[in-house]
């Protein structure tokens, strides 16, 4: 079985969908699943240095900052529901993701998985700015990538212009939003779904 995954590091609903689907993996019995992860880069346009968070996000929204609030507060109670941490409290920076869809576009498929968990706490639990390279590579260490390599590549403007390709392709396929769920080429799913929804639908593809 194959599921495809097109999502942001940034993306609160996407760790929550990522915890969904994966906890709906644990119990699921039936053949082996490849997951393909692919970026869907929400805002290119923020610089590495990145833009104060809430000021960003409420340019962005269009919301005011009482209805900005309400909206973590929501969006993290999900987030509790789903077993994850969303500590907005602890963001700062609404930072630019291209350099961490490099880096699991880089990792070895085994290490995948953990390095998106990696990207998503470094985010949502230390406010860490994505992207600077030496966060990046702080993540990489600590899932046992260290590499002059990993580097290099990282650096490497082939590499970027790769994880910018595949954003655009997601826009060119009709993907508007993330999360978005691709099993088997067939059966899509949109947002972060219950595990409950992802069992069933597991269940459909087998």
């Amino acid at each position: 079985m194959q599921i495809d995954i097109f999502h942001d590091t940034v993306c609160p609903w996407c760790r929550i969908g990522k915890k969904y689907l994966f906890d709906a993996l644990s119990e699921y019995k039936g053949k082996a699943v490849e997951i393909r992860w692919h970026p869907f880069i929400l805002d290119n346009s923020v610089p590495s240095e990145g833009y104060e968070f809430r000021n960003f996000m409420q340019q962005r929204k269009g919301m005011s900052p009482q209805q900005l609030q309400q909206m973590f507060n929501y969006t993290k109670s999900m987030g509790e529901a789903a077993g994850v941490i969303l500590d907005f409290e602890n963001v700062s920076l609404a930072v630019n993701t291209t350099l961490s869809h490099q880096l699991i576009d880089l990792t070895p498929k085994p290490l995948k998985s953990k390095v998106v968990d990696e990207i998503y706490r470094a985010y949502f639990e230390k406010g860490s700015n994505l992207g600077n390279i030496d966060f990046i590579l702080e993540i990489a260490k600590s899932c046992g990538i260290d590499s002059p390599e990993i580097v290099q590549k990282l650096n490497d403007r082939q590499s970027r212009d790769t994880v910018i390709a595949e954003s655009n392709k997601a826009r060119s396929l009709g993907i508007s939003s993330v999360p978005f769920f691709i099993i088997n080429n067939e059966i899509k799913i949109s947002g972060s779904r219950s595990k409950e929804t992802f069992i069933n639908q597991l269940a459909v593809s087998s």
